[in-house]
């Protein structure tokens, strides 16, 4: 049964950095090629994740893959500052920059392309959301509009039918995406303070959360699990599966 089509899709390179929008990307078994490929530990907490928990200035930096998708090796990974300057990753001076900014000693940790554990993630490594939970979610909320990036999804899927939350009702159950890729959905995103981060000055508002906590009992978005690697790309029909 076609029940939407997707609208975009989105790999976040370097954990909690903001993502790059792609036109087309691999499922690996893992997930989407090279999401949360790489990270920055923060040695002041015996090398745990630093995140936007601690630093939320992190959303502020993009981290895009420059170059083919390689699956003996990744692309280039490029660092695009909040001021607009260009790095490598792992250049020192980025480096140096963010631990200034975050009062913290940082390393760096990468995983291959064949396969990036569940650790970065926590749950699944792909997250889904749909435009009509978003669009709901702005109605209830009444503030400002809601950016789907809050939520760090991967998939992001416009409905045919315009009903909110309908991606629950999926867990348990299959979809497929484009001719190749077919996912299972395993079960609710619950929310933390992360949603509270403005995607694009790092300005914290913790009443969206408090929403989705009174509202949604804390989820929102669904995680899935690899059924079917392959291709996939923006507008590709997904289908739930009987």
């Amino acid at each position: 049964m076609l029940i939407g089509h997707m609208k975009e899709i989105i790999r976040h390179p370097v954990k909690s950095f903001s993502g790059e929008s792609v036109q087309k990307s691999k499922i690996m078994d893992y997930g989407l090629y090279g999401d949360r490929g790489h990270a920055y530990l923060d040695e002041s907490k015996k090398g745990n994740f630093l995140t936007i928990t601690h630093f939320p200035e992190m959303v502020r930096y993009k981290a895009r893959y420059a170059g083919e998708e390689l699956l003996e090796e990744y692309p280039k990974v490029e660092v695009i500052t909040p001021e607009g300057e260009i790095f490598d990753w792992e250049d020192e001076e980025l480096i140096k920059e963010m631990e200034n900014k975050s009062n913290r000693k940082i390393s760096t940790i990468e995983y291959p392309p064949s396969h990036v554990p569940i650790g970065p993630i926590a749950v699944e490594n792909i997250q889904l959301v749909t435009d009509a939970s978003i669009d709901h979610l702005q109605e209830i909320w009444g503030e400002a509009e809601v950016d789907f990036r809050r939520f760090r999804p991967n998939l992001f899927i416009s409905l045919k039918e315009k009903k909110p939350f309908i991606e629950e009702e999926w867990i348990g159950k299959r979809i497929k995406i484009g001719s190749e890729v077919e996912i299972e959905l395993v079960g609710h995103c619950k929310r933390c303070m992360i949603i509270t981060v403005n995607p694009d000055n790092a300005e914290r508002d913790s009443s969206l959360h408090k929403t989705v906590i009174k509202e949604r009992k804390n989820n929102f978005g669904v995680y899935a699990s690899v059924i079917k690697t392959g291709d996939i790309h923006v507008n590709d029909e997904v289908h739930l599966l009987d």
